[in-house]
């Protein structure tokens, strides 16, 4: 009852803020419409952006939908290669890139951070409104991009499924009509060497032709203690080409292409538990968080065999499109395919015997098909299609160790050896070298890996129609309908050691293991991956959603608009990669929002904001068990939860002068479970999601005009993420207060500075840039997938400051 009392006054609050900042703003535009100094236009600028957010091209501050533009000259700006380089300085958005394989998006604190081909993104990514495809294609290198805007709230009736908490829509430049060249290097601190070009050319009256590349490498801002590798190192290289041909006055046709090459070390691994004293050369055990060492401040040792993480990506899209005298026809075909790998230390020591490292291996293959209409009048604007999307994706997950760790296990555990000393393999290897037997079982590999197939189908027919109901008051009325289909199947396979099984079975040809009472079988048991070993497991499902919207804006003047809204979001069932026969319900949300737009032009300020409350059913996140002790190592499992949220977002851009930009965006959420539990037995429900309350961006800019020839602007940003709200499951997911040696969720602070000289006509230029100019340095997680098995927890931190200077040219 508690629970339904305070989400109606969240509710009412969230009602009475937006009325009062509505009559607030409507009063201050009617009395400032009447009096315009003579240099209001240069005003006119602010929030003058063309988008595409409603699947129609409309100016920013006319969509009555919150949104955040991201321009090419913010990207520039910051010297951002891709989202996650940029995210922080987007209050409400984190992209967690530290494997770009692998990324994590979450938006106003919803995301979906299972990598795995079983289950989908709760933040869809759509390029040219393609969707991109599962994890392993959703975070790639910024290559000619026009713009991006970040949607917020669910957007299920616009971009379909799994737009529940949002969508990043990245546009793209299409082929121009004019001559265009350019290039661009960068080089900077940690050996980064940043290249990129631009070739345009138009092919007589009707066609175009567009190429751009890209090679971005570093060497690494951290090295390996013991072996001098270096990790945190880029190397992507990715070219895009563009073909549009104007077939007549009402008939386009554009091709793209898009390649990318990644390969790089994985993600570093910080091991956080104290160094072994113990004779036996383990780590303490179990482990005491107040040994922890501080990972901002510790040697890095890694020692996973074949280290790496790659990617190889491959895309086409077709659009055609016709216009008519009724309105319009476009047809979009798209391709996507790419394979991923990730290999990665997972116990952050260079100890065999607590070795510890996992592989992610993925292959996928999209097709995408929409055919959309639209029109409009003076009664209504209209848009409405039908799409259909086929993929097919395989995925390995493998878990490696030595037969060093597992006796570690063994030890750790209390698992039964039928040993005195309570090891396996070092126990018979003593008893071989004591018999002088010329054989080891010590150092040999083991591998343990999950096989799954997925072929996934989703058809979808859409509507959405704005009324216009009078001068000043629109009705947006829209509703999507969507039916997935997926087979889905896990193969846990045999453990494989091919060194070990070859000494076994030499020792059991010799009648040594009969000779000491030892089954060969005990050294072939899967100790990982434990479920349905060897026999393959199939599911089948479906499920259907229509998720509709509503939304009502009034303009107060022709620069002041306020709006309410009340939207629906779904994302599909789906499955555990590495959880044999798990699968789990759709996720749904329904969002209610109140929002106003405003441009005060005799103020050069434009000013907008939002409030909104959701409710959030079935959501799905991963999460460590810890319910495994005793049987082999602990997994990550998809645990559902409802949630409940309210928040505020505003956005101000102010042009006081000529010249000088002021800019900011604030984000208030406070997020909470409902009726969940957590993996170990704790109820959740009441406390908070791990979200910050706020969050911030802001930054000044300033021109000077007539330098040498040019214009010198500089430019400086700050970003701030307030601190995590711990919970009673967050100490376990590695996310708050692990260790009174250090801070793990803490408030983040970023500030990023640029000095950059354009000659006239921007022929030529120049710029020096710095990335987190006052070196902040946090840990953002601890992993604990190895702490209740070898007691070697590790830390993720973030990169140091890095500089770099910048030359470009156009012609």
């Amino acid at each position: 009852m508690a629970n339904h009392i305070n989400r109606r006054a969240r509710i009412r609050t969230c009602a009475v803020l937006a009325a009062s900042i509505a009559s607030i703003t409507a009063s201050w535009a009617q009395d400032t419409e009447t009096a315009k100094p003579a240099d209001a236009n240069r005003a006119t600028e602010l929030g003058n952006v063309t988008v595409t957010a409603q699947n129609r091209t409309q100016e920013m501050q006319s969509v009555p939908i919150p949104l955040q533009i991201v321009t090419a000259k913010q990207i520039d700006t910051l010297a951002a290669t891709d989202l996650s380089k940029m995210s922080l300085f987007v209050p409400g958005l984190v992209v967690g890139g530290d494997q770009p394989t692998q990324p994590r998006y979450q938006l106003r604190g919803v995301s979906t951070a299972d990598f795995g081909i079983g289950t989908e993104p709760a933040v869809g990514v759509y390029v040219d409104g393609v969707y991109a495809a599962r994890s392993g294609g959703a975070l790639l290198a910024f290559n000619d991009v026009k713009r991006i805007e970040v949607l917020k709230g669910p957007q299920g009736t616009l971009f379909g499924r799994n737009a529940a908490g949002g969508a990043i829509s990245i546009i793209t430049n299409e082929p121009s009509d004019q001559f265009e060249g350019r290039a661009r290097v960068r080089f900077g601190d940690y050996g980064r060497r940043y290249f990129d070009a631009l070739l345009n050319i138009p092919v007589g009256k009707d066609m175009a032709f567009r190429l751009s590349v890209l090679d971005n490498q570093s060497d690494g801002w951290v090295k390996d203690a013991a072996t001098g590798r270096h990790y945190g190192r880029d190397d992507d290289w990715g070219t895009r080409a563009a073909w549009r041909w104007n077939v007549t006055g009402n008939t386009r046709v554009l091709l793209t292409w898009d390649h990318e090459e990644l390969k790089q070390p994985p993600s570093p691994a910080f091991g956080i538990a104290p160094l072994p004293t113990t004779p036996d050369g383990r780590p303490p055990y179990p482990p005491d968080p107040a040994t922890y060492r501080n990972p901002l401040h510790v040697p890095l040792l890694n020692d996973a065999v074949d280290a790496s993480e790659g990617r190889r990506f491959d895309g086409a899209t077709l659009v055609i499109d016709h216009s008519m005298d009724w309105g319009s026809f476009t047809s979009t075909t798209a391709w996507r395919n790419f394979d991923t790998h990730n290999r990665g230390d997972y116990d952050g020591t260079n100890n065999i015997l607590t070795y510890l490292d996992t592989n992610n291996i993925e292959h996928n293959n999209s097709w995408y098909q929409e055919f959309k209409f639209a029109g409009n009048n003076d009664v209504a604007d209209w848009v409405a299609g039908v799409s259909y999307y086929q993929e097919q994706a395989r995925q390995t997950s493998q878990t490696n160790v030595f037969t060093d760790s597992i006796d570690t296990l063994a030890l750790n555990l209390g698992v039964p050896t039928g040993t005195p000393d309570g090891t396996i393999y070092h126990f018979f290897n003593s008893l071989l070298q004591a018999n002088g037997l010329p054989f080891t079982l010590l150092g040999d590999p083991w591998r343990e890996q999950i096989s799954n197939v997925g072929r996934f189908k989703a058809y979808a027919a859409f509507g959405d129609v704005i009324w216009h109901l009078n001068d000043r008051m629109n009705l947006t009325t829209g509703v999507r309908y969507t039916r997935d289909t997926k087979d889905f199947s896990w193969y846990n396979a045999p453990r494989q050691a091919d060194a070990l099984d070859d000494t076994i079975n030499t020792l059991d040809a010799l009648g040594v293991l009969a000779a000491v009472g030892v089954d060969p079988a005990t050294f072939r048991q899967n100790l990982i991956f434990t479920d349905a070993v060897g026999v393959p497991v199939h599911f089948h499902d479906s499920w259907t959603d229509v998720s509709p919207r509503a939304v009502l804006d009034y303009r107060f003047t022709p620069s002041s608009m306020g709006y309410v809204s009340v939207t629906k979001g779904y994302k599909a069932g789906g499955y555990n990669s590495v959880q044999v026969g798990s699968r789990f319900e759709p996720e749904k949300v329904w969002n209610y929002e109140a929002g106003i737009k405003n441009v005060f032009e005799d103020l050069h300020l434009l000013l907008n904001g939002s409030v909104y409350y959701y409710r959030y059913t079935n959501k799905q996140s991963l999460t460590l068990d810890p319910n495994t002790a005793g049987s082999g190592v602990p997994r990550y499992l998809v645990n559902s939860s409802d949630q409940d949220a309210h928040g505020v977002e505003l956005e101000a851009q102010w042009q006081p002068l000529d010249g000088m930009r002021i800019y900011g965006n604030v984000a208030y959420i406070d997020a909470t479970y409902r009726n969940t539990v957590a993996p170990d037995g704790v109820s959740l429900s009441g406390q908070p999601t791990g979200e910050p309350l706020f969050s911030f961006a802001g930054g000044l800019g300033y021109t000077w005009h007539g330098v040498m020839h040019g214009d010198l602007a500089f430019d400086i940003q700050h970003a701030y993420r307030g601190k995590s709200r711990c919970n009673d499951d967050s100490v376990l997911q590695g996310e708050c207060e692990v260790s009174p040696n250090f801070n793990t969720g803490s408030a983040q602070n970023r500030t990023d500075a640029r000095l950059d000289w354009q000659s006239q006509g921007g022929t030529w230029g120049a710029a020096i840039f710095g990335n987190n100019v006052f070196n902040r340095r946090y840990v953002t997680g601890v992993n604990n997938i190895s702490t209740s098995v070898f007691g070697t927890p590790f830390a993720t931190i973030t990169p140091p400051r890095m500089w770099g200077v910048e030359l470009r040219a156009k012609f």
